[in-house]
């Protein structure tokens, strides 16, 4: 079992044995003085937090136990109005080979990451522009690593390893059947400005390369994802000019013009400044990006909504912060089951 499949239980105790990494131990006092850890948890598919009382094993555990380490988390798990809880928790650690075969994830998930990563490299092998073309298949050879395991997000949506991944996946996805229909958007610079609008959470939320929890790092911390979005992106581009000047000069539109309107991309894609972006979107493209990125957030933290807690009343569900309110079950839940009779 994972930690997603621990979201599905519902309220009724189910005694089972997962197995994590220790992403963060915090010691907590409740009102009243009685201490209690709070616990976050990590796996392939997700990060959960839990209450660790003072009077279970897995208390003790915890005052030896250090952050980012692989153990086995015994107990109840059960599912109520505030999330996954467990009774009489204990933790144990793993040995060598069991903690190599978490490390690896699932065998269902590492092929939903390749068949991704596929999608994308031949996407921009097939690119018209020379110059977008040599930029993009240069930097996803050479960040391959990074961008496979980087979030996309720290919470809310895709915040998890190989998030980043799966988030640029399916807004490309969308970018493609949304260019043709309006002829004012050029696919190949949306298509680039996608793939580079949160290159820079390869370093803002990067996970190592043995562990499911992100590590924070000075330059993503000092600069944030958009300042390191421009800074290598500029740098590849400048490179690759120097290095193969032909492609770059005899290509219409200008090159100038194309590193600016792709660069303006990155920066533009929150929006709104109050956002984050430096600069609110001006071109086409940028306006298609910044809703193809909204949309696709918002469609993850619903399905997180959903999955995250039980019904509040019949068809009703408590959505998870930045989402508020209730949300109604899809009714494509009901069209699907329909189809299955």
């Amino acid at each position: 079992m994972q930690l997603t499949d621990l979201k599905n239980l519902g309220s009724d105790p189910a005694s089972t044995a997962v197995p994590v990494q220790l992403a963060r131990i915090t010691t907590r006092q409740t009102a009243s003085g009685k201490p209690y850890i709070d616990l976050e948890v990590a796996d392939a598919t997700d990060s959960i937090r839990l209450k660790i009382w003072s009077d279970t094993d897995a208390f003790e555990f915890c005052q030896t136990a250090k952050e980012g380490e692989i153990c086995a988390l015994d107990g109840e798990f059960f599912v109520n109005d505030f999330g996954v809880n467990i009774n009489r928790p204990s933790l144990s650690y793993l040995d060598d080979s069991e903690i190599e075969s978490f490390l690896q994830g699932s065998p269902e998930r590492a092929r939903v990451l390749e068949d991704h990563w596929n999608y994308i490299t031949n996407l921009f092998e097939n690119i018209s522009d020379p110059r977008l073309k040599l930029l993009t298949t240069t930097v996803l050879s050479d960040l391959e690593e990074k961008w496979k395991r980087a979030g996309a997000a720290r919470s809310y949506h895709h915040a998890r390893r190989g998030g980043l991944l799966e988030h640029t996946t399916q807004m490309l996805k969308v970018s493609e059947a949304l260019a043709p229909q309006y002829p004012e958007v050029w696919p190949d610079l949306l298509h680039a400005g996608v793939l580079f609008h949160d290159i820079g959470k390869c370093w803002e939320n990067d996970y190592p390369a043995s562990g499911f929890t992100a590590q924070p790092a000075r330059m993503g911390e000092l600069l944030g994802h958009i300042t390191i979005g421009v800074e290598v992106v500029n740098k590849y581009w400048n490179q690759l000019r120097e290095s193969d000047p032909e492609v770059f000069e005899s290509t219409n539109p200008p090159s100038e013009l194309v590193k600016e309107h792709l660069l303006h991309l990155i920066v533009a894609h929150h929006g709104q400044m109050d956002f984050g972006s430096p600069v609110t979107p001006k071109i086409p493209e940028a306006w298609m990006l910044h809703y193809i990125d909204n949309l696709d957030a918002r469609m993850e933290m619903l399905r997180g909504s959903y999955a995250g807690d039980p019904e509040v009343e019949p068809d009703l569900y408590k959505a998870n912060r930045p989402l508020s309110g209730y949300l109604a079950r899809p009714i494509s839940e009901s069209i699907n089951a329909q189809d299955l009779e």
